[in-house]
């Protein structure tokens, strides 16, 4: 007769990752990621950027384990430990509390946990992995636990981004006074619903890891960079209540206007640390001049463009003006025929381009130096999934992939 295996309790969710409009660039608090400024964000839709997660509890396991893009990575990271501790903390508090009956029962604690976790995007490449990675495993732990409430004051101890993945549509983080951090939360400012016209393009450059980490990166220019002071003091506040107006008001050409304004801004701080700090690569300054001319051939905004800590630009744009943008950027750089494919994500309509606007906007076609562009728009926050073959750890508690 087969030995009976004690049970395990597998909850797998999925995140999205998060591109923000008004960017977050430095720390008051190191520990806790409190940041010098507040930021907002656009959450991509999980059809198309996600971060897959399953945690799983047993009495067999004999340690926290983690892997990660199916390889096991250190679970005894000091920011990952955070989130578990807070985690496991929260769920203690809950049960001693207000717990129920139907409750998990409170020796699940004192199991190990297993975690795997799977993205379908390049890690580290800017296109912010640790936003919906930490979120994915706040959210995950969360159900896992059975803890309710207030979770992105957890994920941005995490990753400070993070805490803006935890909802969908448009979110602020707001940077909060106080020293414990409880006031640095996020909260949705309009859903993914709000604007169904709004469309994101993404132009993967690079999927290489950054030179300068993000991390390191902001601690420097905290140290050293005057301006970064001045645009955390004096022009982010404004910045702020400006851009929540709006994407409250669909104003397309004031969001796209003000989202290239901050990017800027954004890398110019990057350029005032000393020493200076390049994210930006010679075909994220083709693509800068590429938007601009784009925007003055046709006499108003109907392109916006930002750049994270890394080359990748993310270009924003109404659903009407995709196809011909799309065009534009496959004439601007020409993909290399390898037979992948060039464009990803959402559909687009194919747009015919007048010699005007060829001749205005298309300047010296550089080939193959765009990997692919990923079509995409605002999507909702994290979710469970609850199809038990999504899951990423088998009844063993080990990586399915793996074997």
């Amino acid at each position: 007769m087969a030995e009976e295996k004690p049970p395990m309790t597998v909850v797998t969710c999925t995140a999205p990752v998060n591109i923000a409009v008004i960017k977050y660039w430095g720390k008051r608090d190191e520990e806790l990621i409190l940041p010098i400024n507040s930021s907002l964000s656009v959450t991509l839709h999980q059809d198309q950027l996600k971060t897959t997660t399953t945690a799983a509890i047993s009495r067999d396991f004999r340690e926290d384990r983690l892997w990660l893009n199916g390889k096991e990575d250190d679970i005894g990271h000091p920011r990952l430990q955070s989130c578990l501790r807070e985690m496991r903390r929260l769920a203690r508090k809950r049960r001693g509390g207000n717990g129920s009956s139907s409750d998990p029962p409170l020796l699940g604690l004192a199991y190990k946990v297993h975690i795997a976790s799977e993205n379908n995007f390049p890690t580290a490449a800017g296109l912010a992995s640790s936003a919906a990675g930490y979120a994915c495993l706040v959210y995950a732990l969360a159900k896992l636990y059975g803890v309710e409430g207030e979770l992105s004051e957890v994920a941005r101890q995490g990753s400070g981004s993070a805490c803006r993945s935890m909802f969908g549509g448009f979110v602020q983080w707001t940077m909060g006074e106080r020293a414990d951090g409880k006031d640095s939360v996020a909260q949705q400012v309009a859903p993914e619903t709000h604007w169904p016209e709004l469309r994101v393009l993404i132009l993967v450059v690079s999927a290489e890891k950054k030179p300068v980490g993000s991390t390191a990166g902001m601690q420097t220019s905290v140290e050293t960079s005057l301006l970064l002071k001045h645009r955390a003091e004096a022009v982010v506040p404004e910045r702020m209540a400006q851009m929540i107006r709006h994407i409250q008001g669909r104003d397309f050409e004031a969001f796209a206007e003000l989202t290239m304004k901050d990017s800027n801004q954004f890398h110019a701080t990057c350029l005032d640390t000393f020493p200076p700090i390049f994210y930006l690569s010679d075909v994220s300054k083709r693509v800068i001049a590429m938007v601009h001319r784009f925007n003055a051939h046709h006499g108003r905004t109907k392109v916006g463009y930002t750049f994270d800590a890394g080359p990748n630009p993310v270009l924003f744009a109404l659903e009407d003006t995709v196809g011909e943008l799309v065009e534009v950027v496959k004439r601007s750089f020409p993909p290399e025929d390898n037979g992948g494919q060039f464009l990803k994500g959402l559909p687009v309509q194919g747009a015919p381009l007048s010699d005007e606007l060829l001749t205005a906007v298309v300047r010296d076609p550089v080939p193959g130096v765009i990997q692919y562009l990923l079509h995409t728009k605002p999507g909702p926050g994290p979710m469970t999934v609850e199809d038990s073959n999504g899951h990423l750890l088998g009844a063993d508690g080990l990586p399915r992939s793996s074997r």
